[in-house]
Parts: structure tokens; C-alpha cells; sequence
């Protein structure tokens, strides 16, 4: 793991505002890891409420999607998407009322008598996936094929310029806690830990001064006790391995998931999605966004209405100090780079970044020198550089011999390279086609 420039200091210590709602919202019909949602339930010219599902799938791993806000389906088309270049979306134009379906509180009693089978119904109806990025469906990840005996809520948000979790947790800490209650529940785990990098005293902080204050709950016999790891802020901290290895001392072998070793890992922002689900029955149609960078006069942490396009939530941080040269998905190491402003957020979406010509200086990429500096700093213990060559030439089975399909990603091979060379996008292009052998 390495020590990077962390760029949190324009939002840190910004509280989380509300953006203001989009004119149309695009609501793409894949934001998850699984089947796209091939079961659209409204058609052009319907009229929808917020919070209403939109779509399903015919498949058994997906996350349904749902309106974010009111008003009338102006269509279902290609349009712009984040991962996918472009995916089918439902077009909504805004009629102004942000009327939402019938919502209510969930009395206290109803919350303690669900059984795990029914909170894990409630997160499905929900539409709720991994927020920190990765969008597994997380109802299928609270059933795991093997007993569990640990949870670890993720809240180190390593990734530099994101801030969104770090004030998640600060503001949010109470409804956090609950949402881990429940997963806890689901998982029938003891074992509780929560894992916040040293550079968030504040979150630590809210997060220790309730933990002896979070009663047992005594009808399901479940001790939602939980201790506080802080860890040292390094990139990828946040990675489930990397958290699950510095937190517990576990290895995970490679090919093997956590739940082999008895562990799920989730991210905070997902514990307060299952909070809002069981608690307001409220779907995942909002989530906090990071605006930053330096081309922005007002960079914030924004709760955004999924279908936003970026564009709206740039203004709304403006104006521009300087045109941006690129615009990343994400943070800077794992973000994608979209080239254009139309892009709606989704489940996922956990920061935008805007950089100028200046910062994005593209670098002219060089031969390998065999240095090894990919091969020492790879958090997954892969031959990055091996990879990359097989890459180049197309050698598919090698690439996967060689570890591709075990990569998290995370960039640190290209970010340390004397050389200038895309490594990471080079494995990304192996792990697609290797998946097809």
C-alpha cells in the first residue's frame, strides 16, 4: 500500500447539502453487478411517483431500480452511462410535485419482531447495492453460502478528493449504527468492527463516543456490540482484503471471497441505505456525492437524485475558476473518465472530479524497464507488469494464468510505473476478455 496526496481538504469539513432536483432524470436499467433490468414496468407517457419501481429482471442476481422523482416517462432509450458508455435508461421528466409513493415510519415493534429473511426482502424491494463502488446486489450478500461470524463496516474512503462517507458518518452516525444492527441481524454475527482511516478524527470520534451506547437487541438475542479499528490512511485501505488482513490479521487466498474466511465487508453509505429502507421504507433513488476540484469555486458534498446529470451538479458547485480538461467518475485512481457532462449519477457513484489541463498532464508512455516498483507495491501480491504484457499482445490465457481475473484495480501499478505505462487499463482489457475463455 502507498502513501498518497489525499486532496480532502475543499470538503472535509463541508456538510452535506441537497442539490437541487434534476429537469429530466435518467434512470439507467443497469447500476449493479448482475443481469441488467430487463422488466420495465412503465411505459412512455405514464405517469410516476417517486420511490416507485421502475424495473426488474427475469434474473436472480440484479437489484431493482426505481423513480427518483416525480413526474411523467418522457421515454426508455440508449443514453449516456458511467461504466457501460451507454446503457437503456428511463427518461423522467420532472413535473415540479416530488411526489413520493406512500412512505411512512415502520413502528419500532415491526422493526424488532423482522426476521433476517424479511430485512433481507425489504433491502432487495429497495434496489440497495454496495455504495462504495463495486454495486453487488446486497441482499444476495447478506445471505451468504457460509455461516459468518464477522462484519466489518468499511468507512476508510481512501481514494483522495472523495468525502462523501467521511460525512456520512460524522452526521449520519446514529441511522449508520442502526443499518448495522440490522445487517448484523441478517448475518447472525457477534463480531462487529468498524474500520475509519486516521485522517477522519471526527467520524471516530461519533463512532466512539455511541459505541457503549448501542443497547443488545434483546428479542432477536443478537449483541450489536461493535469496536472501533483505526487504521493508518493508506491506499487501498478500503479494499475488502486489504481491510479484512489489517483489521482481523486474515489472508484471503486467492480465487476465495470473504465469506470463505467467515467475513462480510460492507460500506458505510450502504448501512445507511438499509437504515432508510427498513426504518422509512424509503428505496435508493438519493445518495452523497463529492463535487470537487479545483476547476470548481464551491466544491460540496451533495445528497443527489440518482439520474442527475453531472452537468447540474457542476453548476450547482460553480462557477468554474478554470474549464475542466477531464471529468472522473470516482476518485482519481479508480475513477473513469467521461467525456461528457450528460452522465447521470447512479447507485454507485461516489464522487465527481474535475481536473484542469495542468493536473491531467498525460505523460508519453515508455518501455518497460523491469523495475519491479508494480510488482512490490500491488496490494493483491500479482505481477502487474506480466499482465501488462500479455495484454499488449493478446495473449488472453496468460494474462489469465498470471492472476488478471484476482486484480482489484486499484491503480497503484500505473500510479508508481518509472515508465508512464497504463498497466491498470491494460488488466481491466485482460480481465474483460479473459472472463470469455
Amino acid at each position: 500500500m502507498v502513501k498518497l496526496a489525499e486532496h480532502k481538504s475543499r470538503t472535509e469539513h463541508n456538510a452535506i447539502e441537497t442539490a437541487r432536483l434534476p429537469d429530466k432524470a435518467y434512470i439507467p436499467l443497469n447500476q449493479h453487478i448482475g443481469k441488467i433490468c430487463n422488466k420495465v414496468e412503465v411505459n412512455p407517457g405514464d405517469t410516476v411517483l417517486r420511490g416507485q419501481r421502475l424495473a426488474g429482471s427475469d434474473g436472480n442476481v440484479f437489484a431493482p431500480v426505481h423513480a427518483s422523482i416525480s413526474g411523467k416517462v418522457a421515454g426508455i432509450q440508449n443514453w449516456f452511462h458511467p461504466l457501460m458508455g451507454k446503457s437503456r435508461a428511463i427518461v423522467i421528466e420532472n413535473d415540479g410535485n416530488d411526489t413520493p409513493v406512500p412512505m411512512s415510519l415502520r413502528p419500532q415493534a415491526e422493526i424488532n419482531a423482522l426476521t433476517p429473511d424479511q430485512i433481507r426482502a425489504i433491502i432487495f424491494e429497495a434496489g440497495i447495492v454496495g455504495m462504495g463502488g463495486a454495486s453487488f446486489p446486497t441482499h444476495i450478500k447478506l445471505n451468504p453460502p457460509k455461516p459468518v461470524d464477522t462484519l466489518i463496516i468499511n468507512g476508510c474512503e481512501c481514494e483522495p478528493y472523495l468525502t462523501g462517507d467521511y460525512r456520512l458518518m460524522v452526521e449520519r452516525t446514529k441511522e449508520i449504527i442502526l443499518g448495522m444492527k440490522l445487517v448484523a441481524k441478517c448475518l447472525g454475527v457477534k463480531n462487529i468492527y468498524i474500520a475509519v482511516e486516521d485522517n477522519k478524527p471526527e467520524a471516530i470520534k461519533a463512532f466512539e463516543i455511541l459505541s457503549g451506547a448501542v443497547p443488545a437487541d434483546k428479542q432477536s438475542g443478537a449483541d450489536t456490540q461493535y469496536s472501533v479499528r483505526t487504521l493508518k490512511s493508506l491506499y487501498p485501505q478500503g479494499g475488502e482484503k486489504q481491510l479484512i488482513k489489517n483489521v482481523l490479521g486474515k489472508e484471503i487466498p486467492r480465487g476465495r471471497l470473504p465469506f470463505d474466511t467467515g467475513v462480510v465487508v460492507q460500506n458505510v453509505a450502504t448501512f445507511f441505505a438499509v437504515y432508510e429502507a427498513v426504518y422509512k421504507m424509503k428505496p435508493l433513488y438519493e445518495r452523497v456525492v463529492t463535487v470537487t476540484g479545483s476547476c470548481l469555486s464551491n466544491p460540496q458534498n451533495l445528497l443527489v437524485r440518482i439520474g442527475t446529470p453531472i452537468k447540474q451538479l457542476v453548476e450547482f458547485c460553480g462557477p468554474l475558476k478554470n474549464p475542466p480538461a477531464k471529468i472522473i467518475f470516482g476518485g482519481p485512481m479508480m475513477g473513469i473518465a467521461k467525456s461528457s457532462d450528460l452522465v447521470p449519477v447512479i447507485k454507485s457513484t461516489t464522487g465527481i472530479v474535475l481536473f484542469t489541463k495542468e493536473e491531467t498532464g498525460i505523460k508519453e508512455e515508455e518501455f518497460c524497464i523491469r523495475c519491479g516498483a508494480c510488482v512490490k507495491e500491488c496490494p493483491a501480491g500479482l505481477m502487474p507488469c506480466l499482465i501488462n504484457t500479455a495484454s499488449e499482445k493478446g495473449f488472453w490465457a496468460h494474462a489469465k494464468a498470471n492472476g488478471c481475473l484476482d486484480c482489484i484495480e486499484c491503480g497503484i501499478c500505473s500510479y508508481v510505473c518509472p515508465a508512464n505505462r497504463r498497466i491498470v487499463q491494460s488488466i481491466r482489457r485482460a480481465k474483460m476478455e479473459a472472463m470469455k475463455l
